[in-house]
């Protein structure tokens, strides 16, 4: 998955574009859909008795958006980048920024398989 829960993104198509960058709240389906903060609000009508809405009323709720329509957003750059994978030294894999070259974090354990050899 090169999107995490909680990472930065820009909303980059469909109708919710903009500059501003976002957290991502959940990721679904492996990775090929993501719930991002504020982004694809929809109304649901819920009945009375309904656990989050005892009055019953109308919920917003956040649906799901496509991973495609999304770009991660560097921290050290300041913009929205693809994301890339690479080994550490140790042998670890790691997320980093294709403009920047900047580590966006470790997503595996070192394996010593991996590791480069001296």
């Amino acid at each position: 998955m090169k999107i995490q829960r909680g990472d930065s993104v820009i909303v980059i198509a469909g109708d919710s574009a903009s500059s501003t960058p976002r957290s991502v709240v959940q990721v679904l389906d492996g990775g090929k859909r993501l719930v991002v903060e504020g982004i694809n609000r929809a109304v649901k009508h819920v009945k009375r008795g309904h656990p989050k809405s005892p009055q019953g009323g109308q919920l917003q709720i956040e649906r799901p958006i496509e991973a495609s329509n999304v770009m991660l957003y560097c921290q050290s750059c300041s913009q929205a980048t693809r994301v890339g994978l690479r080994y550490t030294e140790d042998g670890s894999k790691e997320r980093f920024c294709k403009k920047c070259d900047a580590s966006a974090g470790t997503i595996s354990p070192p394996r010593a398989r991996y590791a480069k050899k001296s």
